[in-house]
């Protein structure tokens, strides 16, 4: 219905347009045909005035309106004909309202199809636009080198309201309006349109096309100015910039700065490397190997071997963890660090004025050094619910588990994990193979909840079959600590339906998320605004432009990529921005579950496209049936891409399956930088691989896609050949 009137209202602007052309328009408004008609329309005024103003309006709003040629000559006539004050009226009135129907025909014709076309490429225009179209606008409309008439199609296609659209041009091309009604007052003077705006006239009128845009600049100096008042800024600088905190993001920051020879000082309280190496991506994954290796072995007749019950020591399982630890560490490590020029120094980090951060050493010396910029890295911590009764029973988090069971021969024989995220749900599973009963609490209808339903489901049957009790809708409502015969006995009361429960565990994990790392670090000192994470803006800058923040203090993702990726903004924008400064690019963020089988995902998934009014296909592709998966025993799972209605160009993947998170950086690679599924469909996929499911997924969608006429015409001609 709605291509229908497109179609109505395009074939009514053609029609239009060739009427105009048919009946000699273009030599009407023309100077030579202004000046000829003149005497006519003084006529027509001195008879009927109201009328005239009325028609002529109504003709001058057509012209813009179809973008037709001859809006400065019907300029010069409002002049020539109702003199400057009537004339600057009508013309300004009437160019408005035929510039605004411009403006919405583009909208309604061509917005969703530019749009949808191009995507992603016009996330920063889009963006550009909506933060500051008014002022761009503006400029656009005071210099006269534009074509008018493709600025209102432009801007149709762009978020920019109507209403803003109208009264900025209203007020925009009324400079230029006078200039032409006055040139028009004096028409028997004038012999052609080049005199009419003098070269003076003309830099004038960029002049304030441009003053808009300066004065926001001087604006946003005097509101830094403002928010630097009550501090003395040094003579001089100890240093470029000064990192505070040594996970990912911090250690990304100082390494490019030090690369690009700044004098660079990373600070960091405890361990280099961060939460990531020491107590969560490293360890949890070390873990997840050797769980899984034992539940092959007790599944080991489903490869023609003998299955076995695995004979181990937990403490054994534990402290390959923290060998793996320790292998990678020297990535990470302070030596490394101070190796490609970056001064790192052990101690608490506090800034003390925009330009100076204490740093308190174990021993309890200080030194303060002066800089340029600061990041603050600081990166999060597990969140502990307040739940009645949780300290008296103890309870371990994600940090604290690897030490806390390193020296433990076997696994918590009853283990009760509180959350149902990534986190929940990857230890859960992991110790339920190591042998503990495991029961596994989520509040919400269930686990894994910013994916899909069906992948929700497919993870709760897969820690099922590993023995995990997995409880969802039961909410926490405390602990309880009982004492009989010597032998201690600890609850955890659940509510569900209404209805209360006791669940006996001998430990409990809080896995319910990770919270920013907001205090000790003079952030309150200095009015540096925080939420549930430090405030920034696109640039990672904080209230005070030279002071950023990074990685998961900074938010709004809590992985290590993401934090290595704003890490570059945050080091380009601290010791670059005076030239030009970079907004975080956030359109393909990738990430990975790694329960068995594994969830990765990259952009959009059906919840989130339905959320947001985003229009979509889905096309699947069984792991099922790939070659490889049946011979490596792993025959389960499925790629699901969205893809724009009748196009290639992906929106999102979800790939359940082995080596998910591998699999994925494909689609991620061809989401960066735009390439559709017929690109992934054209590319040699080695056989028999894994990786064969992109591909074969792209090729359900070209299926879906076949032009069936085309094959009809196609069996049509071999018929004929056979003939």
């Amino acid at each position: 219905m709605r291509a229908a009137k497109r179609l109505a209202l395009l074939a009514l602007a053609v029609v239009l347009v060739w009427a105009f052309f048919a009946a000699g328009g273009p030599k009407w408004l023309t100077l030579e045909g202004l000046k000829s008609g003149l005497d006519q329309f003084a006529a027509w005024r001195s008879t009927s005035p109201v009328l005239l103003g009325l028609g002529f309006g109504a003709v001058y709003v057509l012209v813009a309106a179809l973008s037709l040629p001859g809006a400065v000559i019907l300029t010069l006539a409002a002049g020539a004909i109702f003199g400057l004050f009537w004339g600057t009226l009508i013309a300004s009135f009437a160019s408005t309202l035929g510039a605004t129907l411009a403006f919405w025909s583009a909208r309604y014709l061509l917005r969703d199809w530019v749009q949808a076309r191009f995507g992603d490429r016009l996330k920063p225009i889009n963006d550009g636009m909506a933060r500051d179209g008014a002022f761009y606008l503006f400029t656009l409309r005071l210099v006269p080198v534009f074509p008018f008439f493709l600025i209102n199609l432009l801007m149709g296609l762009m978020p920019i309201r109507s209403l803003t659209f109208y009264g900025v041009s209203q007020i925009g091309m009324l400079a230029g309006t006078l200039v032409y009604v006055n040139a028009g007052t004096q028409l028997a003077r004038i012999d052609s349109l080049a005199g009419i705006v003098s070269p003076g006239v003309t830099l004038s009128l960029v002049l304030l096309g441009v003053f808009p845009l300066v004065a926001k600049m001087v604006l946003g100096y005097l509101q830094r100015r403002r928010i630097y008042a009550r501090w003395t800024r040094p003579q001089r600088y100890d240093r470029n910039l000064i990192v505070i905190g040594a996970g990912a993001a911090g250690l990304v920051t100082a390494y490019i700065g030090a690369a690009v020879k700044a004098k660079v000082t990373l600070v960091e309280a405890h361990k280099m490397g961060g939460d990531c190496l020491n107590y969560g991506c490293v360890p949890s994954k070390a873990l997840i190997k050797s769980a899984k290796l034992a539940t092959q072995m007790r599944h080991a007749d489903q490869y023609g071997l003998s299955a076995t019950a695995p004979e181990f020591s937990f403490r054994q399982v534990m402290a390959r963890v923290h060998d793996v630890i320790r292998t990678i560490a020297p990535h990470d490590s302070v030596e490394r660090y101070e190796s490609l020029g970056v001064e790192v120094l052990q101690g608490y980090g506090r800034v003390i004025d925009p330009w100076t951060v204490e740093i308190e050493a174990a021993d309890g010396s200080k030194q303060r050094l002066t800089t340029r910029s600061i990041v603050i890295a600081a990166g999060a911590q597990p969140f502990v619910p307040p739940l009645p009764g949780l300290d008296e029973v103890g309870y371990l988090t994600s940090d604290t588990l690897w030490d806390a069971l390193a020296q433990r021969n076997s696994a918590p024989a009853r283990l009760v994990v509180l959350g149902g995220g990534p986190i929940g749900c990857e230890l859960s599973q992991s110790f339920a193979r190591l042998g503990s009963a495991v029961t596994q609490v989520e509040m919400a209808p269930r686990i894994m909840a910013r994916e899909d339903a069906e992948v929700s489901e497919l993870a709760r049957a897969s820690l099922a079959r590993d023995g995990v009790d997995v409880l969802t809708s039961h909410k926490a409502l405390r602990c309880e600590r009982e004492e009989r015969d010597g032998v201690v006995y600890k609850y955890l009361v659940v509510e569900h339906g209404g209805l209360e429960r006791r669940v006996e565990f001998d430990d409990l994990i809080c896995a319910v998320g990770r919270v920013a790392r907001l205090q000790g670090y003079g952030l309150e000192a200095l009015g540096i605004p925080t939420q549930r994470t430090v405030v920034t803006n696109e640039y990672l800058e904080t209230l005070y432009p030279n002071i950023y923040a990074a990685g998961d203090v900074a938010g709004p993702y809590q992985f290590t990529h993401t934090a290595a990726h704003q890490a570059w903004y945050a080091a380009v924008n601290a010791l670059f921005g005076q030239f030009k400064r970079f907004k975080v690019e956030y359109s393909v963020i990738p990430w990975a579950t790694f329960v068995d089988p594994e969830v990765a995902r990259v952009g959009l998934n059906e919840q989130d496209a339905k959320e947001k009014g985003i229009a979509y296909e889905v096309t699947r592709y069984g792991i099922d049936d790939l070659d490889r998966a049946i011979a490596d025993g792993a025959a389960h799972g499925f790629v699901k891409v969205l893809t724009v209605p009748g196009k290639d160009r992906i929106l999102g993947v979800t790939i359940v399956g082995e080596h998910a998170g591998d699999l994925l950086a494909e689609f991620i690679l061809a989401m960066k930088h735009g390439l559709g599924l017929n690109k992934i469909l054209g590319t040699i996929h080695t056989y028999p691989t894994l990786s064969e499911a992109n591909k074969y997924a792209a090729g359900e969608w070209k299926r879906a896609h076949a032009p069936q006429q085309v094959l009809a015409w196609l069996q049509r001609y071999h018929a004929w050949r056979r003939a």
